[in-house]
């Protein structure tokens, strides 16, 4: 599957959020009994994390350039 299938809230959510869903889908698969709905759960739990990869990339990302933002604004005065 690919995470293009996830519903659309889930780009919404925040960091946070995303976790909380992670750490759901944890607590589930460790009751679980069932194999295949472990499979299925942890495949959603793999895409899941994909997601919150990318989603921290891009905070980093936008973190690291205000901070130069704001280093070069100082420097410039």
């Amino acid at each position: 599957m690919n995470e293009k299938n996830l519903p659309d809230d889930i780009n919404s959510k925040t960091l946070d959020e995303l976790t909380q869903e992670a750490q759901k889908l944890i607590n589930k698969l460790e009751k679980d009994e069932n194999l295949q709905n472990s499979i299925s759960s942890y495949q959603e739990l793999v895409k899941l994390n994909k997601i919150i990869e990318k989603k921290f990339f891009r905070e980093s990302q936008n973190i690291t350039k205000d901070v130069k933002d704001k280093i070069n604004k100082i420097l410039n005065k």
